[in-house]
């Protein structure tokens, strides 16, 4: 088994959960974590370094990290150098966190079209400053980045961006196989990631996109030779993916195939982990609605049953509604295929004149550091 190095970090199976805002928080990461047997690594919801280094209040939430993960991972996206610097120094000193992941793959409208995200490292000058402050100001602290392949066909920036963070120190880089334009449509280029794997042999490559299963992780790195992979969408309502990755690269047991009797006991302890970390149980179970697609996707339960346990708000009506489902189901056919977001589209939103210069960049619209998707 390939073991993946992350400055001092060893992560065996060389796997990555990505960072999904409003999904990864700490209670997500447990869950995750409790499958996989505590090995991997899990990274936390995408963190601004403005909204950091400000010390907002649901901001100093969401780095909080529970005391058995080992190590922590927070992911950190700025759009200016000066800022992500001092995020980095503030981790660094304060001890937040053992590892730094810089995200340059947001493809959200909102932000783009400030010249952040997946815009930005079109602009290579700027790339690299935000680079080098973060190496600069992280000390003994390894910092990777996750980008994805460019704005679209016309404007790839992998390769320059991937050649730029080698030679500014960074440990790793992950790359989502999709430009900005496809956002989650499409199927991801895993060709791309053996490109980079090719161009940038000094340092370890992830590969992010369209692992949907252990199988696919695996034959992932088979056929790009990258050095580990990140999944993002596929573990969505499946935390136990994660058990599955580990039983998989170490040739080790099989598959977890959970009846929904099962599933329904993971979801209802997803739903209590969200209302211990928010302090409140309400206001968790509301949280965990969003979940409960991706939880029962495949099952026969029924669209009326389905509205009801997307409007609970409480642990006891979550559970009551549970109970009342035909538990014994197995796990159905199909549903370890493609979930959350598939949409795409054609048309990246730029601010003017961004595409007449490559290197010409005074800087980032600050608007363009939105708490959002981490792409």
């Amino acid at each position: 088994m390939t073991l993946l190095q992350i400055g001092p970090h060893a992560v065996q199976p060389p796997v990555v959960l990505a960072p999904m805002a409003g999904i990864t928080n700490a209670p997500f990461r447990t869950l995750c974590r409790e499958f996989s047997g505590g090995k991997g690594l899990f990274v936390s919801e995408m963190i601004t370094t403005r909204a950091l280094v400000e010390r907002n209040e649901k901001t100093m939430q969401l780095i909080h990290f529970d005391e058995t993960e080992k190590p922590r991972s927070i992911q950190l996206y700025g759009v200016d150098p000066d800022t992500v610097g001092k995020a980095a120094r503030m981790i660094a000193e304060e001890d937040l966190a053992d590892h730094i992941d810089l995200n340059f793959g947001c493809p959200v409208p909102k932000v783009t079209r400030k010249g952040g995200g997946s815009a930005l490292p079109y602009k290579r000058n700027l790339l690299r400053s935000i680079l080098r402050e973060a190496v600069a100001n992280a000390g003994d602290l390894p910092v990777t980045m996750k980008m994805r392949k460019g704005i679209d066909d016309d404007h790839l920036t992998y390769l320059d961006a991937g050649r730029t963070a080698a030679e500014e120190g960074i440990t790793a880089i992950a790359l989502h196989g999709r430009t900005a334009a496809q956002h989650y449509g499409g199927t991801a280029d895993w060709d791309a990631i053996a490109r980079l794997k090719e161009h940038v042999p000094e340092i370890p490559v992830l590969g992010n996109g369209d692992i949907w299963s252990a199988e696919d992780a695996q034959r992932m790195m088979r056929e790009t030779g990258c050095d580990g992979v990140v999944v993002g969408r596929g573990c969505l309502g499946r935390p136990w993916l994660f058990g599955d990755l580990v039983a998989a690269f170490e040739g080790t047991g099989t598959l977890a195939q959970p009846t929904l009797k099962e599933v329904a006991a993971v979801m209802l302890r997803h739903a209590t982990l969200l209302g211990e970390w928010i302090g409140d149980e309400a206001r968790g179970v509301i949280d965990f609605r969003k979940h409960v697609a991706w939880y029962t996707k495949g099952f026969s339960i029924g669209s009326e049953m389905r509205r009801g346990l997307a409007v609970t708000s409480s642990l006891d009506e979550l559970d009551a509604l549970l109970s009342e489902l035909d538990l014994d189901q197995p796990w159905p056919a199909g549903a370890d295929g493609p979930r959350g977001r598939t949409s795409g589209r054609n048309r990246v939103v730029l601010p003017d004149g961004w595409l007449d210069d490559p290197y010409d960049c005074a800087g980032v619209d600050a608007g363009a550091e939105l708490d959002t998707s981490g792409g």
